[in-house]
């Protein structure tokens, strides 16, 4: 059964919002992506052939009248931005640890709702969206664009599995590599990433790329509450670890996490890097709508 990943109030916000990214240059090709310039005069460009979800108010309904083919129109400051979402799909993102916690608390749960919610506002803005699992068996989604391909859309994250290990590192590198055009990238990761993530992401902005990193976390990845003496397994690679967690060490592992992201969040600052953290006990939406909206990344 497919999970419902939004409501219908959530949708019409989503729709009322678009992805920006400054710092890219211009689109390869003209597009039909919505102004960011609205209520300013914009000069008209071309025609392109109408596509199912095209805003009706764009019709050239002269040119219809006459050659019975709809066309919309196209304006010189409407260039389409390449969008690139790519999330960890690796073990560790695929559970809270602790079973009594809500559903949507889950990481996995919440990442594939922000997955979706991101990638619906690219394709009712008409971008180029690509949408790519890193680890696991997702695959890739896309070159895809326009709302026709929504359904599509949503069966491919409802479809994503997390397991197995990720180097997060090196497969920020290879599609780095494989990169053609440049374009707005968000990661949404825990960044549990042994041998890092920087370098990659260094990759990409190499290329040209503006890059935001959602970095998630459960509520009990913050402030467990498991103390005693515990037996702990490693999701991704089995390896097992014996602790004694008492008061004091549970107050030095929640001062080590909130340095660990503070560390994250300097580094990113310093790189021109958007950086944005979210606890998975918060509404997702907020993230794209408030957080986001403040970082300048959605309008």
């Amino acid at each position: 059964m497919t999970e419902v990943l939004f409501d219908e109030t959530t949708r019409r916000k989503l729709e009322q919002i678009m992805l920006a990214a400054p710092r890219v240059r211009s689109g390869a090709i003209r597009g039909e992506r919505r102004s960011s310039k609205r209520g300013t005069s914009i000069e008209f460009a071309d025609y392109r052939n109408y596509s199912p979800g095209d805003d009706l108010r764009r019709l050239d309904w002269n040119i219809y009248a006459r050659l019975e083919r709809p066309l919309t129109k196209l304006y010189e400051d409407e260039e389409d931005l390449a969008v690139y979402l790519l999330m960890d799909a690796s073990a560790s993102m695929g559970g809270s640890g602790l079973p009594d916690l809500p559903p949507e608390w889950d990481k996995f749960t919440f990442a594939r709702r922000l997955l979706a919610g991101l990638a619906y506002v690219s394709l009712v803005s008409n971008d180029r969206l690509m949408v790519t699992a890193l680890g696991g068996r997702g695959g890739q989604f896309g070159p895809a664009r326009g709302r026709p391909s929504g359904p599509r859309l949503l069966q491919y994250v409802n479809g994503l599995k997390a397991e197995g290990a990720n180097d997060l590192n090196a497969v920020l590198r290879d599609f780095a590599m494989r990169l053609v055009r440049p374009g707005l990238v968000i990661l949404i990761s825990d960044l549990f990433a042994p041998n890092g993530f920087m370098d990659g992401l260094g990759g990409l902005q190499a290329k040209g790329c503006e890059i935001v990193v959602l970095h998630l976390l459960a509520p009990d990845e913050i402030e467990p509450a498991l103390t005693g003496d515990l037996r702990l397994m490693d999701i991704e690679t089995g390896a097992p670890q014996e602790v004694s967690i008492d008061p004091g060490l549970r107050e030095l592992y929640m001062r080590r996490v909130t340095e660990w992201r503070d560390s994250i969040r300097a580094e990113c600052r310093k790189r021109g890097i958007h950086y944005q953290f979210a606890d998975t006990s918060t509404p997702w939406e907020r993230v794209i709508l408030t957080s986001l909206r403040r970082e300048g990344v959605v309008r």
